[in-house]
């Protein structure tokens, strides 16, 4: 025993390591990670087994977190483009922070003096708008937006302008009570930890979960029943199920009266002004016919017997019916039947039929019911909350539609016939939602130099009269949100800026910033055209987007147009507030945000983003950040988000408030409030009581609070809005009925009567329709795998091991009837280019339908992979094939002005529209993806691409035992 005892190994000291808690950023679920810590080395990362959002669940992304902190292509210095050298050369010289914040703040005082609209700010997914929306408000300049517009406005604002919350971010199924899952068109990669834990639970459960979803793979793949859908059809699948539901005569009248605006009156004066507009008593509130009273009455009076069906004449003498009569009328023609549907949505009508009477039996015959005393906003008493345990989850297969907008409120309005909006068992708000219909936020719309704007630059239209546009009704913004051909953009146009600015449509502007924000790849429509954008001159020689300034932590491919690189710190470096501000981690049942504080310390001249917006801001003389004689206000980021407050009380985080930090939500500045967060293991939750866990649009409880806390203005209920009067005003105005602004185009109008319809509806989107089907009869979608999310990750050397090269996927009898064969290389080409790449058969597949893994196809030595890597040799990207603008319509087409390729309410970029035509590339073009591109030069001293696929802090110990050690060392 002393000889085995002599020949122990040497294993690391595990008491030289720390345990570091922090908010993972792999993806956008910002999960709880513990990351141990050696010698300024990352050792491990797993997951937080205390945190709110993933319990200790860690993906394969999160894990592989590591190899994104030693990723050759790290941004090291700030860099200037080489004088003399070309945009888009990739030639830089490095640069000190000062000399590049010392040119830079120069540049923007002097467009912030003269006119601040000349300052394009967009972001991507960054996690900190409330930040960088506030700093463009103080600079004066309403051309900020983030990533939403491309990503998910449609999913925000059809839910904030119908039932106050939505899906992804503002709500969650009730995954322990649901029992019955309908999952609209998710990829695998969106909220995968979390949702991952949800399904577990209702598969433990005995639940059934339905895949709403043209491919089966990820959460599909493990779906009870998977619903092949045809893209961009999901919304007249939808609301043929409401056909249904309305003709069987099951929905949940109480719930609609009560809580909807189904009874409420609206004018029928068709061809007049003011038809489709609710009716209103003197003091604006809705009319409702009360049967008992048998009189028209403020229908947000408590206790009213209101009418949910019938015609009257009003007062007035002008004609109204309630909206449910319209509703009816609408949903129970033929038009919505099964039947038709089936042939929209490439299904069959008994599944369509099927799936409605399921939920319906679930929500109906298997009511749940909670015993809890609570008091709604009228002052009603109940002992319990009932629940409707049909749930519901939508994202990007929904969103990424240029019907998006009005599929999204085909969902609302399904739930809501069923009674599951924020019940135990439905769907259910996280705060700080709901929100009242819409948010009272305008966009606003006046620029001056040196002066703040009055409001944020992203606000919520309620009429014509909100829209950011000038007297002759032309686009103010850059990106033309809020015109006449978006009005409802709440998130900006982010996939239009470059296209505007080059074009100077509606003007030209000076200067650039985008910040993660991969705009000259994988995060723009028609990419190469796109980069040819950022090269064009005027006849002076000079770039018609003068000047571009990127901030990054990566060397991606956007990097190489910039004139201004500004080096960004990795998620393992910096301080972050996740604030319930912006995009909270909040919990059905809890009001939750989080931080990220350093664990390493970087080893390169890099600064986080946010201490730079800080800086600059100070720099720059903004009111908000400085004080008695123009001196900054705050030291740093942390100081600024300690002590910033909205309203009084109200700042960025919300845990440990108070001097002393014993308040929760709403206190003084805590100096030390950063120190509470690191104890806590990164984050906060206050955990609501019970009685205001449920029906919070009309709990007063909740209400109050929400009031009290900063998250609502009012205490009033919030009336979930299934017709919307906010649409019909802006219907009117195209058909120049509205007493107020008119558009001043023929093609803006006839969007307007065309596709803003007050209740939900299904058209066929945009670009399909001027796309001839039998020339191009496959859509075309893409999304991420579970193991990676945008471009970010597929230069982890760990996760490249996975993925490494993306395919074209088709259906197998479908690829093999047009002679396709298994892994051949095939050309795929739309209306506006073609790329070639592998294509590879599958069963999971919607016949008409193809799709692809978006962004693991590369530039040639971009994100620090050698030239030859996979990604850029045989990896594609669909983005080629994709038009930022529609195709030219009909006979007049060279006179009408090109459309943005987006939703036509809310400016939602169009990706998922694409339809194309595949054949067999020769063999002489197989082997290599196309097109291919100049390869980008490496950055002054970057490191070589890595070639070792294996990470270890220390040397390796390979444990050689003898059968005795085996049996006797204890």
């Amino acid at each position: 025993m002393q000889s085995i005892g002599r020949s122990k190994p040497a294993f690391e000291n595990h008491e030289a390591q720390e345990k570091r808690y922090t908010t993972c950023y792999m993806c956008a679920c910002r999960c709880g990670i513990e990351v141990t810590v050696e010698k300024n080395q990352v050792r491990f990362i797993r997951g937080n087994p205390n945190h709110p959002i993933n319990k200790g669940v860690l993906c394969a992304k999160g894990n592989a977190g590591i190899m994104k902190q030693l990723s050759p292509a790290k941004l090291r210095k700030p860099l200037m483009r080489k004088p003399g050298t070309e945009r888009g050369a990739g030639e830089f010289v490095e640069v000190e922070w000062d000399e590049a914040l010392d040119l830079l703040t120069e540049r923007l005082r002097h467009i912030r003096a003269t006119d601040p609209r000349k300052l394009a700010f967009f972001t991507g997914r960054d996690q900190m708008q409330a930040l960088t929306g506030l700093w463009a408000q103080q600079f004066g300049t309403i051309n900020w937006a983030a990533h939403g517009g491309f990503c998910s406005v449609n999913m925000a604002a059809a839910g904030l302008y119908s039932i106050g919350q939505s899906f992804w971010e503002f709500g969650d199924p009730d995954w322990d009570r649901a029992k019955y899952f309908m999952l609209w068109g998710v990829a695998e990669d969106h909220a995968s930890n979390p949702i991952k834990i949800g399904i577990e639970k209702l598969k433990r459960r005995g639940a059934k979960f339905v895949a709403v979803n043209p491919v089966r793979t990820g959460y599909q793949a493990i779906a009870d029943e998977w619903v092949p859908i045809r893209p961009g059809t999901d919304a007249m699948l939808a609301l043929s199920m409401c056909h249904v539901l309305l003709s069987r005569d099951l929905v949940d009248w109480d719930y609609l009266g009560r809580y909807t605006n189904a009874p409420f009156l609206v004018v029928n004066t068709p061809g007049e002004p003011g038809d489709g507009l609710i009716a209103r008593d003197a003091d604006g509130r809705p009319l409702v016919w009360d049967a008992s009273q048998e009189a028209f009455v403020n229908g947000t009076t408590p206790g009213v017997e209101a009418a949910m069906f019938g015609e009257y004449t009003l007062p007035d003498g002008r004609k109204a019916r309630t909206v449910m009569t319209l509703i009816a009328e609408k949903y129970l023609d033929e038009q919505y039947s099964p039947e038709r549907a089936a042939e929209v949505c490439g299904l069959q009508p008994e599944t369509i039929e099927r799936l409605a009477l399921e939920m319906a039996h679930v929500a109906f015959k298997e009511t749940i019911e909670i015993e809890c005393e609570w008091t709604d906003w009228a002052g009603r008493k109940h002992d319990r909350f009932i629940g409707r345990p049909v749930a519901m989850h939508a994202m990007r297969g929904i969103s990424a539609h240029s019907n998006g907008f009005q599929t999204c409120r085909a969902l609302h309005l399904l739930q809501v016939f069923l009674g599951t909006i924020d019940v135990p068992g439905g769907h259910r708000a996280k705060a700080p939602f709901p929100r009242h219909i819409p948010p009272p936020v305008k966009p606003a719309r006046d620029t001056a130099p040196n002066t703040p704007l009055s409001s944020p630059p992203l606000g919520f239209p309620t009429s014509p009269e909100d829209l950011v546009v000038d007297d002759q009704g032309r686009p103010l913004r850059i990106d033309k949100a809020y015109s006449w051909e978006a009005p409802l953009a709440n998130h900006g146009l982010m996939h239009m800026v470059i296209t505007n600015a080059v074009n100077g449509d509606p003007y030209p502007i000076d200067t650039l910033i985008l910040f993660m924000a991969n705009m000259a790849w994988n995060s723009t429509m028609n990419t190469n055209s796109v980069q040819d954008m950022l090269r064009e001159k005027n006849a002076d020689g000079e770039y018609k987007l003068p000047f571009l300034v990127v901030v990054d932590a990566f060397h991606s491919e956007t990097v190489n147009f910039a004139d201004l690189v500004l080096p960004d710190t990795t998620y393992l470096e910096r301080h972050d507030a996740i604030s319930m501000l912006d995009r909270p981690i909040s919990e059905p049942d809890a009001a939750c945000d989080s931080i990220r504080s350093p664990v390493l310390t970087p080893d390169r001249d890099v600064r986080p983003w946010q201490e730079v917006l800080v800086d600059l801001a100070g720099r720059l003389g903004f009111p908000a950040f400085v004080g008695e004689g123009g001196k900054p206000k705050y030291s740093g980021y942390t100081d600024f988000i300690a002590r910033w407050e909205k309203a009084p009380g109200i700042g960025f985080l919300a845990g440990w408030r108070g001097s002393d930090g014993s308040k929760s939500m709403k206190g003084e500045p805590n100096p030390g409030q950063w120190e509470k967060y690191i104890e806590n293991q990164g984050f906060f939750q206050h955990h609501l009581p019970e009685h205001m866990r449920f029906f919070r649009f009309a709990n007063r409880d909740y209400l109050d609070w929400a009031k009290e806390v900063g998250f609502n203005a009012s205490a009033e209920p919030i009336i979930m809005e299934l017709y919307s009067e906010v649409l019909q005003k802006f219907r009117l105005a195209g058909q120049g009925l509205y007493d107020g602004p008119l558009p001043p185009e023929t093609v803006d109008a006839e969007r307007l009567v065309r596709y803003f319809d007050p209740l939900p509806q299904f058209y066929v989107p945009l670009e399909e329709q001027r796309v001839e089907g039998q020339d191009y009869p496959f859509h075309a979608i893409n999304q991420r795998p579970m193991h990676m999310y945008h471009s970010w990750d597929s230069q982890n050397v760990w996760l490249r091991q996975i993925t490494a090269q993306n395919f074209l996927f088709m259906n197998k009898a479908r690829g093999e009837s047009l002679g396709l064969v298994d892994e051949g290389w095939v050309w795929v080409e739309s209306h506006n280019g073609r790329i070639r790449g592998q294509v590879k058969f599958m069963e999971g597949c919607q016949a008409d339908t193809v799709w692809t893994w978006n962004a693991i196809g590369k530039q040639s030595g971009a994100w620090g992979l050698s030239k030859d890597a996979p990604e850029s040799q045989r990896g594609f990207l669909m983005n080629h094939l994709i038009s930022e603008l529609l195709p030219k319509d009909g006979e007049l087409a060279d006179e009408q002005r090109r459309l943005t390729n987006s939703d036509p309410v809310t400016g939602q970029a169009a990706w998922y529209d694409l339809k194309v035509r595949i054949y067999p590339a020769t063999a002489e073009e197989s082997g290599t993806s196309w097109p291919q591109f100049t390869a980008v030069q490496p950055l002054p001293g970057a490191p070589a691409p890595l070639t070792e696929i294996r990470y270890q802090t220390h040397e390796a110990v390979h444990l050689r035992r003898s059968l005795s050690d085996i049996l006797k060392r204890r």
